[in-house]
């Protein structure tokens, strides 16, 4: 599978920076949407992803949201009403209002649920779930999402793959189970690196000068995902690396 290679856009502020990504991601989903196809959404969390969510609330735009499926990039494996999931403020935001709530949402297995404690298979789950997904046309082991939004950590990690970690070489299955996470809480699900980069479009937001090295660090020429995840975060049509100005401080070139 041939990958596209990062381009890089910069906001000047965060502000700017979430209703930036919101305004393309309305375009994105309603020109997928064409043909009466449906969409593809995934989602990943974070305090620059509810700024983009609110900017959405705001202008949901032509996008017909009955028409769009919404997946998850990474989960913390904790029961369906903890604060620690990501869905929860997804939901709060976003998708308890119209004309949102008419998205098809597919949320990660919380511990508890359908597959009790059982880490493994509710990664399988949850694999199983995307397979089942899929459109026509969709031709991988999981639906070729039409947009990830990818968040970044300091660290460089994205969804639940961290560096130097198992999990960012784990390639068992579209979706992996994370143990010993570096970020608490240690159990989590996440898409694998084979799952992430079926995506027609990746775009890995970052905001903060919290997060000028992780950028650089990714950005930079030759980097390994293994060290640097986000590195690895790639779709096979257009990678963008939407950032704020304080976020890009270090980028050289």
């Amino acid at each position: 599978m041939t990958l596209s290679n990062p381009q890089l856009v910069v906001l000047d502020s965060a502000d700017e920076l979430a209703h930036d990504v919101a305004a393309r991601l309305v375009a994105t989903l309603g020109a997928a949407q064409a043909n009466d196809r449906r969409a593809a959404l995934a989602l990943t969390a974070g305090s620059i992803m509810e700024k983009v969510w609110a900017a959405l609330a705001e202008a949901p735009g032509s996008v017909d949201w009955s028409r769009v499926d919404v997946f998850w990039g990474d989960e913390r494996f904790v029961p369906s009403d903890s604060s620690d999931r990501n869905d929860t403020p997804a939901e709060r935001i976003l998708f308890a209002r119209e004309p949102f709530s008419a998205a098809t949402r597919y949320s990660m297995p919380p511990s508890g649920g359908e597959y009790g404690e059982d880490l493994d298979a509710a990664a399988a789950g949850y694999a199983k779930t995307l397979h089942e997904a899929r459109r026509a046309g969709d031709d991988g082991a999981v639906p070729s999402f039409d947009v990830v939004l990818v968040g970044v950590g300091p660290d460089g990690h994205c969804c639940s793959l961290f560096p130097d970690h198992p999990s960012a070489s784990d390639d068992s299955g579209p979706v992996i189970a994370v143990r010993d996470s570096p970020k608490p809480p240690p159990l989590r699900l996440s898409l694998s690196f084979d799952g992430l980069t079926t995506a027609r479009e990746v775009w890995v937001v970052a905001s903060g000068d919290g997060k000028a090295d992780a950028v650089s660090a990714a950005l930079a020429p030759g980097a390994d995902r293994t060290h640097v995840p986000s590195a690895g975060a790639r779709g096979t049509d257009r990678t963008l690396w939407l950032v704020d100005a304080d976020a890009a401080a270090k980028v050289s070139g």
